[in-house]
């Protein structure tokens, strides 16, 4: 039987004939990452391969590692395979991957979106006969409203809680969404502070695409300072002893998971905003067909219940074990809680 030209194992997405991994869970000599989140982009590997504008990002998380860097659509060949990357929509830095032998192609797709944030390459369409797709919202009840429209609700909320006294904290993953969330906030509205983890990622991203000015929060930060103006925060800093400085404000979260009734109320926010970094229904749909693929591999998310839909439409599809994890793969890390600890007490 014709070994595929990609295999998963308990070490990752393997490409045997050159030898080398894709998004690996476990360390393994050889890496191409697809993008820095930390449930793709881990640490220990002998040597990783990236999109330039990654590098930063994972050195910044993961330390002093053997990186490479290349440029969109840039072919590198090991050992007759060709590789390249291609914008993936997803954060800043985030690519899919080509993978051709002799005539084969396949893609896999890290984390994906269709919809252009403003922020990060937009999401190109890779021909393939093999493609490799998230299903972390496989589920036809997820639709997203077109970011524009959540953004001016953000806005609206802000300019609300500023007029009732109150300062607005909203939570985002500190790679990514964020960025994302201060990229579209409306800077005539007030002062923008930052959570230390956002800032030093935020830092990051600023040498690559331009953003809007920023306050970091610091011991010395008086309660006055942050009265009326909004505060972004990782969803770790939620609860912690850092956000009691805030008093008295108001809570938010942007996520795809505020689609669900009750999410707010079980995350003990007192806002909701749907605003994901990855494809709805519709989006996964529509990037397949436009792939040309007959193939498709399900991976991380509603795969079982995706993968069976695509099935009754006549594709060839399966279901992949991973330990991609979606948007629960990009919570905050260590280094979120670190600066949650330096920077705490009860000012």
């Amino acid at each position: 039987m014709k070994q595929p030209l990609l295999a998963f194992n308990d070490k990752g997405i393997y490409c045997a004939q050159a030898d080398l991994y894709l998004d690996p869970w476990r360390a393994v000599p050889k890496a191409i990452i697809t993008h820095g989140h930390s449930d793709h982009a881990r640490w220990g590997h002998g040597r990783y391969i990236t999109h330039h504008m990654n590098v930063p990002i994972i050195k910044h998380r993961l330390g002093d590692i053997n990186v490479t860097g290349k440029e969109w659509g840039e072919t590198f060949t090991i050992n007759g395979v060709a590789f390249s990357f291609h914008p993936a929509g997803h954060i800043v830095g985030s690519s899919q991957v080509r993978v051709e032998y002799k005539g084969e192609i396949w893609v896999f797709t890290g984390d994906y979106k269709t919809e252009d944030d403003g922020l990060s390459t937009p999401y190109e369409v890779i021909k393939c006969h093999t493609f490799i797709t998230e299903n972390t919202f496989g589920l036809p009840c997820f639709k997203w409203t077109p970011q524009q429209e959540v953004m001016n609700d953000i806005n609206t909320w802000w300019t609300q809680n500023k007029a009732e006294g109150q300062t607005s904290v909203l939570f985002g993953y500190t790679l990514g969404k964020a960025q994302r969330l201060l990229k579209h906030l409306d800077p005539s509205i007030g002062r923008i502070f930052t959570h230390g983890a956002v800032e030093n990622m935020t830092n990051i991203i600023r040498t690559m695409v331009d953003l809007p000015e920023t306050v970091l929060i610091t011991p010395e930060t008086k309660k006055e300072d942050l009265q009326g103006s909004i505060v972004l925060a990782p969803p770790s800093a939620h609860g912690s002893p850092w956000i009691k400085r805030m008093t008295p404000y108001v809570t938010g979260t942007a996520s795809g998971w505020m689609a669900f009734r009750g999410a707010r109320r079980r995350r003990a926010i007192d806002k909701g905003f749907v605003l994901s970094d990855h494809c709805d229904w519709t989006g996964l749909l529509e990037s397949i067909q436009a792939t040309g693929a007959e193939k498709i591999i399900c991976t991380h998310g509603y795969s079982d219940i995706f993968s069976a839909y695509l099935r009754e439409l006549g594709y060839d599809a399966r279901t992949e074990q991973s330990q991609y994890e979606g948007d629960e793969g990009e919570t905050d890390t260590k280094e979120s809680n670190e600066t949650v600890t330096m920077e705490g007490g009860d000012l």
